[in-house]
């Protein structure tokens, strides 16, 4: 059992596949339009059943409790060494001339 006001995150299904639009891609189609949502939660509840949390923008929310303080998980891959060079390489090609 999550306690009420513990930062939670919660799945929402948006469109089920029926519910979808004709002009995406049929694999796409066949898949429910889900959503996940962070915020904190506004009564005990277990995990994997309907919760409500309020957001950090003060919005009420309601969906299906997935996971309790879940982790910022922010990940731009491996390093690329090119990469480091284009500000460099650009600001000599953009004011090679000034």
């Amino acid at each position: 059992m999550i306690k009420k006001g513990t930062w939670v995150i919660i799945q929402k299904t948006i469109l089920a596949p029926d519910q979808r639009p004709d002009n995406i891609p049929e694999d796409t189609k066949q898949t429910p339009l889900v959503m996940w949502v962070k915020g904190f939660l506004q009564e005990d509840t277990a995990l994997g059943q309907p919760a409500t949390i309020k957001t950090k923008m003060n919005r009420t929310e309601t969906g299906t409790l997935q996971e309790a303080n879940p982790p910022t998980l922010v990940d731009y891959g491996e390093y690329v060494p090119e990469i480091t060079q284009i500000g460099t390489q650009a600001r000599e090609i953009l004011f090679s001339d000034i």
